[in-house]
């Protein structure tokens, strides 16, 4: 502690003093230390300001320094500054100014020496209302902002008035105020994929169909820990093992583009486009990886060149084969579990059999002759890819809807017999199938019509305003099952991480040989790590969370607790 001043006397500090102000310099030059493994952390202080302190530091170990014989502390405090000062190599004012800054941290240990250097020039931006107008503008403008918006904002006859300036600012001087302002120049940064996942349908089929169907398994499947490890206790029952199907497309020239280059490297012409592609289709599991016999030699994978001069499209008959091989698999390879595969809703999943019921384009009354009621499907050529029309349109056919089913399970035919005598072959049209299936006041122009308005808008909930929308609510139209009854995306995105890094390439060869690697590169503890994320955001979209929270939520908590919306909302993390 400091004796008490006495007039325009400043008292000498103690040694006790001295040694507590010599130790907080020490901390204070070193950091804070890191909370994980040895170390501190950059102590934020300038340069300046650090040599200052490393003066008073210099400065408190000669006056504290027990071998030093002096008779008096106030004697020694100006005998020891003006040492300092030597070595320093400066004079007296050099001592006198090093003794009022470390007295006034001894005082304060909070007192650190100001740099003041560049305080006397203070940039425009540095006032907080003007920074907050510019903020605002660009938040009206958009996302596609650049440094020319700020120049014609600032340069506004009107704005320069007002900011009492006749210079007007250059586009250097916008970007430095952009900077000043936290915005970079840098990729759009990547998170969730959004395009219609938080569309009512969509929300509705996952909280209402697929997470409660995930949840009757999710006793059954194994979990894993940080390092990959199966917690083999946590299993309810017979084991599950849960195969994620999904497809992903290489390109030939998907290479990283930004590298460190030396100054002296010339620009080199490169490919244009992005090059042959390559697409992948493939099951994997937190369980096994990739769906492969433990030897390797057996595969579900599918190379495709896709495109309509190479090997065409990856149809409903493709995932249809590849479903099958997959089934051969884990029946031969991995018969003590049981197996679940799971496909996303893309329309080759979902693709019903040709001939599949449908009342969107039935006629209501009986098709006339030349123009009969029926579907479409592609003409398959002896090769098993769809035949195309010279003009280069895929040739499609016309054939007849499949038979129906009335209440009791027995068939029920929607084209009239061939040797009917006015209608031979015809479609009966809707009226005559809801007519046959008991329902009345549905035949000519004072029943039902064929459907609600032009766009068969009917009421919301309504099942038997028209003929459309009462087939549609028959048992036999709503259970018309598919032809084929997914966390992939991030072991798509590692792979695709390690193929950036290979050499570009335009062979084809290559692009098989680095594709295939690449794939065979991820680790099974990244798949499982990768699992147990996905696991997490279904957690969280269970219990109500929508994409932004369940973000937020997969990063704070191993696993989400059943509190969690209060913690949302104590943390202010609203919906998106």
């Amino acid at each position: 502690m400091l004796e008490e001043k006495v007039g325009k006397y400043v008292p000498t500090p103690t040694i006790e003093a001295a040694k507590e102000a010599l130790h907080d310099i020490d901390a204070l030059l070193k950091g804070p230390p890191r909370k994980t493994g040895h170390g501190y952390k950059p102590t934020g202080l300038d340069m300046l300001t650090v040599q200052r302190l490393r003066e008073m530091r210099m400065f408190l170990c000669s006056y504290c320094d027990p071998t030093t014989a002096h008779c008096s502390e106030r004697g020694w405090w100006t005998a020891a500054s003006l040492a300092t000062a030597k070595i320093l190599g400066r004079g007296i004012h050099a001592a006198r100014t090093l003794r009022e800054r470390t007295q006034a941290y001894i005082e304060d240990c909070e007192e650190i020496p100001e740099n003041i250097y560049g305080t006397w020039n203070k940039s425009a931006i540095d006032d907080e209302d003007l920074a907050q107008e510019i903020q605002l503008h660009l938040q009206g403008i958009g996302p596609d902002i650049t440094a020319h918006h700020v120049v014609e904002f600032i340069n506004n006859p009107k704005m320069l008035t007002r900011l009492g300036r006749t210079k007007t600012i250059s586009h250097t001087t916008a970007t430095k105020w952009m900077s000043w302002m936290g915005y970079r120049w840098l990729y759009d940064p990547k998170g969730q994929y959004v395009d219609g996942h938080e569309r009512a349908d969509v929300v509705n089929y996952h909280q209402n169909v697929f997470l409660p169907a995930w949840k009757k398994f999710e006793d059954r499947t194994r979990s894993w820990t940080a390092e990959g490890i199966a917690q083999q206790d946590q299993i309810n029952g017979h084991p599950l093992v849960i195969w994620f199907h999904d497809e992903s497309t290489f390109y030939a020239h998907d290479h990283r583009r930004k590298k460190w280059i030396h100054k002296s490297q010339k620009a080199v012409p490169y490919a244009k486009g992005e090059g042959a592609s390559l697409m992948v289709a493939d099951f994997v599991s937190a369980d096994y990886g990739w769906l492969r016999s433990p030897d390797g030699s057996e595969s579900a994978r599918v190379l495709f060149k896709a495109g309509k001069a190479r090997e065409g499209y990856f149809t409903s008959d493709d995932i249809m084969k590849q479903a099958s091989a997959a089934m051969d698999i884990v029946q031969k390879h991995f018969p003590d579990e049981d197996h679940l595969f799971v496909y996303d809703n893309a329309t080759t999943h979902l693709k019903r059999p040709d001939d599949a019921l449908s009342a969107r384009k039935m006629s209501k009354g009986v098709s006339k002759p030349g123009t009969n009621f029926g579907v479409e499907r592609l003409v398959i050529g002896e090769n098993g890819k769809p035949v195309y029309t010279p003009d280069g349109k895929i040739l499609k056919e016309k054939v007849n809807m499949a038979n129906g089913k009335f209440a009791d399970g027995t068939e029920q035919e929607f084209y009239f017999p061939d040797n009917h005598p006015t209608h031979p072959g015809l479609f009966k049209g809707m009226a005559n199938i809801l007519t046959e299936r008991g329902f009345s006041g549905v035949q000519g122009k004072q029943g039902k019509w064929a459907q609600c308005g032009k766009n068969f808008s009917c009421v919301p909930g309504a099942t038997d305003c028209c003929c459309r929308r009462i087939l549609y609510s028959q048992p036999d139209f709503v259970n018309v099952e598919s032809l084929l009854e997914t966390e992939c995306k991030q072991c798509w995105g590692y792979a695709k991480c390690r193929y950036r890094y290979y050499p570009p390439s335009s062979k084809k060869e290559d692009l098989k040989k680095n594709v295939t690697n690449c794939l065979d590169g991820v680790p099974l503890t990244s798949m499982r790590r990768f699992s147990t994320r996905s696991c997490r955001f279904m957690d969280a979209y269970y219990k109500g969370l929508d994409g932004k929270q369940a973000a937020w939520a997969a990063k704070k908590f191993r696993g989400v607790p059943e509190s969690i919306l209060n913690i949302l909302e104590e943390a202010r993390v609203t919906k998106a």
